[in-house]
């Protein structure tokens, strides 16, 4: 593959990356776990990419890793996706640091030491997402929680070691709780359901986790939050990190099909034009160039946005709706890439275990992701033309 997205070093090898691709398609087939692609990573230090070398992890910066995502998630979506979530926590607790807080520092010690973060946060139902939630969190004698409720798309379940979740604490009445915390995957009020079975990112294994009073320590035990939008550090670093992330994971899935919509059309052959390769149609050339210009201008806002993160910018009340936009320009980008390589691959494409195939079918999982299309879109014109009124439009 065309390493055309430069990352300053590269700490995935072309050889690593070469290996992770040749399994994907096995992976996806079979609808298992990468764990072969997991041990890879964690031996060549990846889980370990944001924790700060005072920790005893590489020091790489958000913009570094986020490129790394890209060439990560070209040679293996599903596998990018789950790794993600990893990821997305130790850079919390990274950019907490950096803004002078320390709450998240026993993460770092954690994953410097070979723990595996889950990101337990989604529930059936609940669109409020880091601001409401439907699992019961009940307070324990000591400052600890028990956490009852279901998670869903909770990636990396086969191998996280710690799950970070949330769930709002009704007991004082009138003054609800949200409460973040840890728990171990040892706990046994923490279940497993094997119920992944999905059109794509099959690999991630993103299965739903059961909560029956599974307990976190006081320690553990890291935010309580009024339900609700607010200004809290926590939020912002969940938000950054996880919407830089999540975009460069579907940008690459956005290169990836490019790449092989170039291989297409210079293998494919038309009888209408007297046997000549496709990159001699003109209407073959439009798709391919539409596609390259497509990721030609996503590549340049997914580093600057990552560079702001790590440089402490500050964008005010802009950051939510240049997070959200990003996100989905990147989901959406990406999709319109891999359509656009399907129309120039040909017929080929439609079967089973055709690699494009399956980057359609992966692709399509951006569209779930928060912040979806009708999210971003709100947050963006809340931004500009202020939150809704009550009284509704004039008359």
């Amino acid at each position: 593959m065309n390493d055309s997205t430069p990352a300053t070093p590269p700490l995935l090898s072309d050889e690593l990356l070469a290996r992770i691709h040749g399994r994907a398609a096995g992976y996806d087939r079979d609808n298992v776990f990468f764990t072969e692609d997991l041990a890879e990573l964690a031996e060549a230090g990846y889980l370990r990419a944001l924790v700060p070398a005072g920790f005893g992890g590489l020091g790489l910066t958000l913009q570094q890793v986020a490129r790394e995502q890209i060439r990560l998630a070209a040679h293996a979506p599903a596998t990018a996706l789950a790794v993600n979530m990893h990821l997305v926590w130790t850079g919390v607790a990274r950019a907490l640091l950096e803004r002078g807080d320390d709450s998240l520092a026993f993460l770092l010690e954690g994953a410097a030491a070979g723990e595996v973060l889950g990101f337990g946060v989604s529930e059936p139902g609940n669109d409020l997402v880091l601001f409401g939630s439907t699992t019961d969190a009940r307070p324990q004698q000591g400052g600890g929680y028990r956490f009852f409720g279901t998670k869903v798309f909770t990636s990396l379940s086969p191998a996280w070691t710690s799950l970070g979740v949330m769930g709002l604490d009704s007991s004082a009445p009138g003054a609800p709780k949200i409460v973040w915390a840890f728990i171990d995957r040892s706990d046994p009020g923490v279940s497993v359901k094997d119920d992944w079975d999905t059109l794509g990112m099959r690999a991630s294994q993103s299965r739903s986790t059961v909560l029956d009073g599974a307990y976190a320590r006081p320690d553990r035990v890291f935010r309580r939050l009024d339900p609700g939008p607010n200004s809290d550090p926590l939020i912002f670093a969940i938000f950054a990190t996880f919407e830089i992330l999540l975009a460069s994971v579907y940008t690459g899935i956005g290169r990836r099909a490019l790449e092989l919509a170039v291989e297409a059309a210079g293998r494919r052959t038309s009888l209408k034009n007297d046997g000549h390769s496709l990159d001699q149609d003109p209407d073959i050339r439009w798709r391919v160039a539409d596609a390259a210009i497509a990721m030609d201008g996503i590549y340049p806002q997914i580093d600057a946005l990552a560079r702001d993160v790590d440089a402490l910018a500050d964008h005010g009340a802009q950051w939510h709706p240049r997070l959200a936009g990003l996100k989905h320009r990147a989901t959406e980008n990406a999709k319109h890439v891999v359509d656009q390589a399907l129309r120039v691959s040909g017929g080929s494409s439609y079967f089973a275990g055709n690699e494009l195939g399956r980057l359609y079918r992966d692709v399509l999982a951006g569209l779930f992701h928060p912040s979806d299309a009708e999210s971003a879109h709100s947050t963006v014109a809340s931004a500009w033309l202020g939150p809704l009124t009550d009284s509704g439009p004039a008359k």
